[in-house]
Order: structure tokens, then sequence, then C-alpha cells
């Protein structure tokens, strides 16, 4: 299912506490990287492929990535899967975050197949998983929590898969 823009935002707005910024309070590291591994033997039966899964991120509020090989890809583009630590937030790409502002331009300049996308998105759904899009996330942060100085322009990309 697809959410709205407005209730993706109203969902981080809801996770975001202050309190608890590489992680929400009620995190299960057990439940997070079992639901995690299905995601990645999941996008390795559907693309059948071997996808390289990278869990436990240290110090970031992302859980992990799962990599869908170029080769398997229609576009011939790796496609890359982020999962949050918080709220079973994802996040899909072409290549890599930031190298396209979102789905859709990948898919515009011909980076990205839709039947890829829609398989990774289904497979999410399935699982429980929220897809944010990437341009969303790249918007400015204006939730309570104050995030590292580092960050120079904050948006909710670092709030929930940045570094902490």
């Amino acid at each position: 299912m697809t959410e709205s823009e407005a209730d993706l935002l109203a969902l981080m707005r809801e996770l975001d506490d202050p309190a608890w910024l590489e992680r929400p309070q009620d995190y299960n590291r057990d439940e997070t990287a079992a639901r995690f591994a299905t995601l990645a033997a999941r996008l390795e039966g559907d693309f059948a492929t071997c996808c390289t899964a990278d869990p436990d991120t240290q110090d970031s509020s992302e859980f992990g990535r799962v990599t869908v090989p170029a080769e398997a890809t229609v576009c011939g583009t790796r496609i890359v899967v982020s999962v949050s630590k918080f709220g079973s937030l994802a996040l899909v790409c072409a290549d890599n975050p930031g190298a396209f502002l979102g789905t859709d331009e990948a898919q515009a300049e011909g980076e990205l197949d839709g039947a890829d996308l829609a398989k990774v998105e289904r497979a999410l759904a399935e699982l429980g998983y929220a897809v944010v899009p990437e341009e969303l996330l790249e918007t400015d942060y204006d939730g309570p929590s104050r995030l590292p100085s580092f960050v120079q322009r904050p948006s909710w990309w670092n709030r929930f898969f940045g570094y902490f």
C-alpha cells in the first residue's frame, strides 16, 4: 500500500522522539534483524540472484542496506534498499542514496525499471515496511530532535537514516 506524503510525514513526526536519536525506545534488534534477513531473502528470490545485505550499521539510525546487483536488474543499475531502525521506514533508490533525486528521476533517466521497482516495493509492503520517497526524506528537517552539529542542512534522511 502506498501512503501519501502527508501520511508519511505524520508517521515520521510520530516516530521522532528527541530522547532517542539512534534508535527508538522500544527498539528490538532481534526483530529488526529477522525482518531485514527476510527482506534480503525475498529480494534474492524475486530477482533470482544473491543480494548483498549489510545489517547493523554502527552509530546510525539506519539498520542496514540490501543491494540488488546491477546484473539482476533490467536497466543494469543496482537497487539499494535502506532500512531504518525507526518504525520500519525504508528507502528505495537506484545505484545509491543521492545518486538520483528519487525513483521517478531514475526511471526518467532509464536507470530504474518500473517492474523492478514494483518487485522491491511489493516485498517491502508485504513485510510491513513504510516506503518513504527520497524526495520527502531530503526535505528540511523541522522536528524537535537536536541533530549532530556536523549536519550542515538537517533533513529527514539525517534523522532516520543518518549517523550520530
